[in-house]
């Protein structure tokens, strides 16, 4: 059975909806950073006057936020792909390289 292609029009929405997912996991770690340590600013790993606790606590919650975001934003943008063609936006390994 021959697998059907993907259509040309799902890399620029890729690139959209992965500067859009960037954009909203920015957001929510900034809130949830406020929320957790009342600061507008999280720590930076070359701030010196941070220690390692708080560095890694902050890129730990960040790295988190940004997984969960992307994740929802391909898999809403790869269903309304498979909705409006057919085919779902991923190659023979099913998932991002």
């Amino acid at each position: 059975m021959r697998k059907k292609k993907l259509p040309l029009a799902y890399k620029p929405l890729g690139f959209l909806l992965g500067w859009t997912s960037g954009a909203l996991a920015g957001m929510a770690f900034q809130a949830t950073w406020k929320a957790i340590r009342h600061e507008e600013d999280a720590p930076d790993a070359l701030d010196k006057d941070r220690g390692w606790g708080e560095v890694l606590l902050a890129a730990a919650v960040q790295g988190a936020i940004f997984a969960v975001v992307r994740s929802a934003v391909d898999r809403t943008g790869a269903t309304a792909i498979e909705r409006s063609t057919g085919v779902w936006p991923s190659g023979e390994k099913g998932g991002r390289d």
